[in-house]
């Protein structure tokens, strides 16, 4: 009999993206590696590691332990819009609640609900640096956010710890949700992240261009538009309505 994990290969364990975004530590590194493989995931990306050949650094080899191999295939990019390219949903890991940045998610819900996205491409997961976190810009590039609810008065996880929680959780729900992953027909295609990013260009140039939008004094308007598009959900579809409706308005002014 096939187990619960080979019945979701391309469902779930191998659509997740674990994003590491300017890590600082290699031992960072590659603890998180340890913590994916032993929840079953292989895919980690790096985003402008500190140290530029991270994955040959000894203290990483040695915290991988044994998760060599999700260590030396761990992708590295530059930007977290190159990692995110492809993704149907991501999700921001933050300490801080964002006045501006999508809706929150506590890890379970975030988890059983992983398995509605991961039916039409690939998911990620966004973690920040270890001092800093994440920038209001790479919050605002995900669709949700979660939060580990840990002791008020030492809420800090090591960037490891927290991978292991959130590749423990996102397990279980794909797991569970293994046989409707492979009988259940996806109702719409999400759409991608770079998509999704080149629509908001397309969509606040033409919100300049009706003086709606003032790039001089922005104030919050994007991040308010993100924050609404975030709760919604794109689909591959509206994303072409939306970029549609920017065409015309741009086409419209240049006959004025």
């Amino acid at each position: 009999m096939a187990t619960s994990d080979s019945l979701t290969p391309a469902g779930g364990f191998t659509s997740t993206r674990f994003i590491l975004v300017e890590p600082s530590h290699p031992g960072n590194v590659g603890a998180a590696a340890r913590a994916l493989k032993t929840m079953s995931f292989v895919r980690l990306v790096l985003v402008a590691p500190r140290v530029p050949d991270v994955k040959s650094e000894p203290e990483a080899i040695a915290m991988a332990s044994g998760a060599d191999d999700v260590l030396a295939s761990a992708h590295v990019v530059d930007t977290l819009a190159e990692a995110l390219i492809g993704v149907r949903w991501s999700v921001a890991l933050t300490a801080r609640m964002r006045e501006y940045g999508p809706p929150q998610m506590p890890p379970r819900a975030l988890a059983e609900r992983a398995h509605e996205f991961v039916r039409h491409g690939d998911i990620a997961l966004v973690f920040g640096n270890e001092r800093t976190g994440l920038s209001n810009a790479d919050v605002e590039r995900c669709n949700t956010l979660a939060h580990i609810p840990a002791n008020p008065a030492y809420s800090s996880l090591n960037l490891a710890q927290a991978v292991q929680v959130l590749a423990y959780e996102l397990r279980l729900a794909f797991q569970s949700a293994a046989p409707e992953l492979t009988l259940v027909e996806p109702v719409g295609q999400h759409a991608s992240s770079d998509k999704i990013e080149g629509m908001y260009a397309h969509l606040e140039e033409a919100l300049v261009t009706l003086e709606f939008l003032d790039p001089a004094h922005p104030k919050k308007l994007m991040s308010r538009v993100r924050r609404l598009f975030a709760r919604a959900g794109l689909e591959h579809e509206e994303v072409n309505i939306l970029r549609g409706i920017a065409k015309h308005i741009l086409l419209r002014a240049k006959k004025l």
